[in-house]
């Protein structure tokens, strides 16, 4: 299968971009950009644009293809983060809930954090039972600014300056 690398340069820095021919398979926060695939596809191209869209306050939904490789699991745990809704947390104890059985809150936690499609399938949005933020592959900050830009786009959340 080949794969295509492109990058996206957000306000948080570089997201790494990972293409196949039939879809999207990873979007990551990296501390520096690296070396571009020649003629990416659309769906790079798409990906980006969407992205530009996310971080400029303008899409609330992504509608891209998904490439997704994981266990029977992972990926039952990925489509439940698809349906937490734009600017809304849950919790993991809600998640495992969601999932039949509150007692996999480990394993999906551990799923979770596996999730290779960060933003577009978003595993910033379960936090801990108290309301804290914990654990984000892409770094404690960049799920800070993800969660305060959708709570500001969804909620008319006003900065003071």
């Amino acid at each position: 299968m080949e794969i295509f690398t492109s990058y996206y340069i957000s306000p948080r820095g570089p997201i790494e971009l990972v293409c196949s021919k039939n879809g999207v398979k990873e979007v990551t926060f990296v501390k520096e950009a690296g070396e571009e695939s020649p003629e990416p596809p659309q769906c790079l191209q798409d990906l980006k644009s969407q992205l530009q869209e996310y971080f400029n306050e303008k899409r609330t939904a992504f509608d891209l293809p998904l490439d997704l490789d994981g266990t029977d699991f992972q990926k039952r745990v990925w489509a439940e983060l698809v349906k937490i809704p734009f600017g809304k947390t849950i919790s993991y104890d809600e998640m495992a809930k969601r999932l039949g059985d509150p007692k996999v809150i480990r394993a999906a936690a551990s799923a979770n954090g596996k999730n290779p499609i960060g933003i577009i399938i978003p595993c910033h949005r379960v936090i801990g039972k108290n309301g804290s933020l914990v654990g984000y592959a892409g770094g404690l900050p960049n799920k800070r600014y993800l969660l305060d830009l959708e709570n500001r786009v969804a909620n008319g959340v006003l900065e003071l300056f």
